[in-house]
């Protein structure tokens, strides 16, 4: 299979509406519709309330007791060996070993858990408390809208504890994130979804759940196929190069060059389609854009390249009459110059007949 020139979707600009990188759709087979993502916005996180009360640890005959009301208990992390915990009793077989910390972790029905560091010292089968044990609970857990994304927060009273992130019950085609739930390579459907939720962990194990709304919007994802002018050059990713600022060439498009495989997206401006590179049907996440110069990778004025999928009108193409492709930010109509060529915008389409371009699903264009 040849490596050939290929291309990319628009640059962020000023008029964007997010500026958030996006992943791409999934795979496609010819003809398939489904949805792309291009934006995510969350209401306030409804934090819970940790539902258990006077946790503590004493010393027994030889052994750790713990208390608590409404909670079960866990060993978190790398206990020392023969550590083990039975319901409320921690215990230790082995000999003398060095004084350390353990963490016990008491979680509420609700799955909320707050962390009990216990300094301890082993001695033969047998382990005590080596000072006072201290309480780790987390708090402050929200979200904040940003980009089309979604980003949380939380804090934890033990300081340099770090914090994780996980959401679920989340709409079919999303994906979890840490800290920030994106639409990047989603395919969920365009709505607004209630009661998802998220929980904040820190590193000694507390927990703390949340509960929000969030609404997706997605556009229509057309087909997988590519750009064909009347010569058989279609849209193609220069050596199947997979990164913004790649270029976008004319080349004869074919089922098995994944370097001509394309995912057409209704735009975000009236009229107006976008163009994923999606090697073998697979989204890559970056869109064939004329940027209007100002790429160092990108040789030729507007000639046209990969950047970043976003719904700016970089990455805008709106079908003429003709059959001309015209770019919504510059006004420029796309043309090509020569099978192997960066296409590139111009003021007006060849005069050649180079310029004008149809979409061909993947079946229907040659083996």
């Amino acid at each position: 299979m040849h490596f050939n020139l290929g291309g990319a979707l628009g640059t962020a600009g000023s008029a964007l509406l997010f500026s958030a990188l996006a992943v791409g759709a999934a795979a496609l087979p010819a003809g398939a519709t489904t949805w792309q993502d291009t934006a995510l916005s969350a209401t306030a996180v409804q934090a819970a309330t940790f539902g258990g009360a006077r946790l503590g640890a004493a010393d027994g005959t030889h052994v750790i007791t713990l208390s608590g009301t409404g909670v079960t208990w866990s060993l978190h992390g790398t206990v020392p060996s023969g550590v083990t915990l039975s319901g409320t009793t921690i215990s230790y077989t082995g000999g003398p070993a060095s004084s350390t910390s353990i963490v016990a972790d008491a979680t509420d029905s609700g799955a909320n858990a707050q962390a009990l560091v216990i300094p301890v010292a082993l001695t033969s089968n047998s382990i005590q408390l080596n000072g006072t044990a201290s309480t780790d609970s987390l708090s402050a857990l929200a979200d904040a809208n940003s980009s089309g994304t979604v980003k949380f927060s939380a804090t934890s009273s033990k300081s340099g504890n770090t914090i994780s992130f996980s959401e679920s019950n989340l709409p079919a085609g999303l994906a979890s994130g840490d800290p920030v739930l994106t639409y990047v390579g989603g395919t969920a459907a365009p709505g607004t979804y209630n009661g998802v939720k998220v929980t904040a962990t820190d590193s000694d194990g507390a927990a703390l759940n949340g509960t929000f709304n969030l609404t997706v919007q997605a556009n229509a994802v057309n087909g997988y196929g590519d750009e064909v002018n009347r010569f058989g050059n279609g849209f193609d990713s220069y050596q199947q190069r997979q990164h913004p600022g790649a270029i976008i060439a004319g080349w004869t498009a074919t089922q098995n060059d994944p370097a001509t495989h394309f995912i057409l997206n209704t735009g975000t401006h009236q009229g107006a389609y976008q163009f994923e590179y999606a090697p073998k049907g697979t989204g890559s996440g970056l869109c064939v854009s004329d940027p209007g110069g100002g790429w160092a990778s990108d040789p030729l004025p507007d000639g046209l390249i990969l950047t970043n999928c976003n719904t700016g009108p970089w990455q805008q193409f709106i079908p003429q009459s003709n059959g001309t492709l015209k770019n919504v930010a510059t006004g420029l109509y796309v043309n090509p110059n020569g099978t192997g060529a960066q296409l590139r915008g111009g003021t007006a389409p060849t005069s050649w007949g180079g310029s004008s371009y149809s979409w061909r699903d993947n079946s229907n264009l040659p083996a």
